[in-house]
């Protein structure tokens, strides 16, 4: 044998050796696989039940015929036998469509061989219907608990869109606006329904400030049709009272026709550095002496960007002669330019002792803007400046009469008279 045979023949066996070593591998993978297979097998649970019907809202679902509607809520019943004596058993029913899968789940509960049993889901079907009014979706009904399992699946539901609905999908609008400002608010609104929409009309409100605008909005079709949108979109311009106090509101908006009714809210934040056209800038009680003027400040403003004319009306207008308490304004009429703000006082009197109380009313126009209320505690009458001038001159007089008829009252004395002497 010479040495290219010799070479030959070892090449050979290696590559029989390792074509007998994958030959070894690949009846180790099989029989591995065999193995799991067979663990598998006999790993999986037995059965629990026997299902003997299947109800959907008080229909039997064996035709693969019942029709539902998206958005409500179903009941299914479930009718069995058990086959083994088991606890902690469980039921899951769940609805399977091409977005969206709903499930729900009741137990644990007992139950005992041979025994039937009915036991009853609510499940709430999903609103899923994007582009058709109608498709099916997949009902599965499992029974189990830790050792058994039984399974009923592949049910047909026919679920269809209610037959007149629209959805608002949005409200936007500023999240905060100033009280004075003019803001839109857009609504957009979408046919969820079986039918075409027809005659849509739509309110806004905003219930706690008595806004309500309402505007048309015409039809809408079912489903995307050409160029036919299934959707339509609208815009309010709503105008925020300048006198609207600070706070958070609610925009309520709502769709209507002959066939339906939806509603929809969110909320809007409203600012004002000014939540009052009429402020207070001094005391409304104060404590005088009777007969004493008394004096109290209103600054009246003007937020918008127009002239506003403020009438002032105190009560009580006392012109009666027994009237205990004066009050007045000193402009009865006040003009303040826009932006800008304007001082008025109000001047009190009380006659007598005693503890008052009277009100100012603010108009603007016809409108009643604001009552300030204010009081006054008199508690005894004033000497005025005048009236101890007018004492002391009264003393001065009289002190005067006196020393002058004192002086007046005084006889001169007689003088001697002396006569002539004779010696």
């Amino acid at each position: 044998m010479d040495i290219n045979t010799e070479k030959i023949s070892v090449q050979l066996n290696k590559m029989k050796i390792k074509m007998n070593t994958k030959n070894l591998l690949v009846s180790f993978c099989a029989l591995a696989a065999i193995l799991f297979l067979v663990a598998g097998v006999s790993a999986a649970p037995s059965e629990l039940a026997t299902i003997n019907s299947v109800e959907v809202d008080g229909m039997d679902v064996s035709g693969n015929d019942i029709a539902v509607i998206a958005g409500e809520t179903i009941s299914i019943k479930i009718a069995f036998t058990a086959l083994e004596n088991a606890s902690n058993v469980k039921i899951e029913a769940e609805v399977e469509g091409k977005k969206v899968s709903v499930d729900e789940t009741i137990g644990p509960f007992d139950v005992e061989e041979g025994k039937r049993y009915v036991r009853t889901l609510s499940v709430k079907l999903p609103y899923e219907l994007k582009d058709q009014v109608s498709d099916d979706v997949i009902l599965n009904i499992k029974l189990w608990n830790g050792d058994f399992r039984t399974v009923y699946d592949d049910i047909t539901l026919r679920i269809q869109r209610e037959s007149y609905k629209a959805g608002i999908m949005s409200i936007s609008a500023e999240q905060s606006v100033k009280a004075g400002e003019i803001f839109p608010v857009d609504v957009v609104l979408k046919n969820t329904g079986y039918n075409d929409l027809d005659d849509l009309y739509v309110t806004l409100r905003i219930p706690e400030l008595g806004i309500e605008k309402t505007s048309y909005f015409g039809d809408i079709v079912a489903v995307e049709e050409d160029d036919d949108e299934d959707y339509v979109r609208g815009r309010f311009y709503v105008s925020v009272p300048y006198s609207t106090p600070s706070g958070t509101y609610t925009i309520e908006v709502e769709a209507t026709n002959d066939d339906l009714n939806v509603l929809k809210s969110r909320q809007i934040i409203v600012g004002n550095d000014f939540p009052s056209n009429v402020i207070v800038t001094s005391s409304t009680n104060k404590i005088v002496s009777a007969g004493e003027e008394s004096q109290y400040s209103l600054l009246l403003v003007n937020p918008t960007n127009q002239l506003k004319v403020y009438r002032i009306v105190t009560e009580p207008a006392c012109g009666e002669a027994n009237c205990n308490l004066l009050v007045s304004a000193d402009s009865a009429v006040v003009a303040v330019p826009a932006g800008l703000s304007k001082s008025v006082t109000i001047n009190a009197v009380a006659q007598k002792e005693g503890e008052y109380v009277f009100n100012v009313n603010v108009f603007s126009g016809e409108k009643l803007e604001q009552v300030v209320s204010f009081s006054l505690t008199a508690e005894g009458r004033a000497t005025s400046p005048v009236a101890v001038l007018t004492i002391v001159l009264a003393i001065i007089f009289v002190v005067l009469l006196v020393v002058l008829i004192v002086l007046l009252g005084k006889k001169p004395q007689k003088a001697e008279e002396f006569g002539e002497s004779y010696y």
